[in-house]
């Protein structure tokens, strides 16, 4: 059987979610079931996540469906370059890395360099070590040195790292993409707090600026959609790229 999502933890919540605890062990259930009838067993990917907690990490990466989509994307979209930020251990790298080609090349940016050198690992023995690149530093600064590099273009970008600085990190990854590039954005309905505009959290106001940017950005056309499951009530914002510009 394929290792199975794991919930969130209950001690140590991402956000409050109120009344939707009381749905979580359906949700939970679940997402048992179709991780356990649509995913294959994955002992590197099993592997990602026991180091990851060995290493002190939160357990905030994606669940496996969610990776899996992901990986789907890229390769709908015949991804040769994949940018992520927000790299944690390595677990959504591993599945976006599995969709490049053995010429493709995953960049991924991550602040730490604790979790950088984890997941460093977990990609090596993932097996996908030799076509991704884990840089460490603040991702506006990796960002903007992929741009002074001429890197990309990107055909896939996954957003995942501080909420506060989505809507600048999305800005980037759209002048490192092409037309017809896909950006993915994770954590973006914060347990249904993202409708109130009234909000001091920031992470709730920077979910709320990214929504604002792209809904103004006519480089973009782009749309999000609520999700539950293992990891919570959340959801994600996927945007289309028209023009980089």
């Amino acid at each position: 059987m394929p290792r199975q999502p794991r919930s969130r933890p209950a001690e140590t919540p991402l956000f409050d979610l109120g009344e939707a605890d009381t749905h979580q062990g359906r949700w939970d259930e679940v997402d048992r079931y179709l991780v356990g009838t649509l995913h294959q067993p994955d002992p590197a990917l099993d592997a990602a996540l026991d180091t990851s907690d060995a290493a002190g990490l939160p357990a905030i990466n994606v669940a496996p469906n969610q990776g899996k989509l992901l990986q789907l994307l890229a390769r709908a979209v015949g991804a040769r370059r994949i940018l992520e930020v927000g790299t944690l251990g390595g677990y959504s790298s591993i599945w976006l890395a599995r969709a490049l080609p053995p010429d493709g090349e995953l960049v991924t940016l991550e602040i730490d360099p604790v979790r950088a050198e984890v997941a460093r690992a977990n990609l090596d023995r993932a097996g996908v070590g030799d076509r991704t690149e884990v840089r460490v530093g603040p991702a506006l600064e990796g960002l903007r040195a992929l741009h002074r590099e001429g890197a990309g273009p990107f055909d896939l970008t996954f957003v995942d790292a501080d909420k506060e600085g989505n809507a600048d990190y999305v800005d980037w990854a759209v002048r490192l993409s092409r037309p017809g590039s896909l950006i993915v954005v994770d954590n973006v309905v914060r347990a249904g707090a993202v409708v109130d505009e009234a909000s001091t959290d920031p992470r709730v106001r920077g979910v709320r600026r990214l929504h604002d940017t792209l809904a103004a950005d006519a480089r973009v056309t782009a749309t999000a959609i609520q999700t539950v499951g293992s990891k919570g009530w959340d959801g994600l914002t996927v945007v289309l790229v028209l023009d980089p510009g």
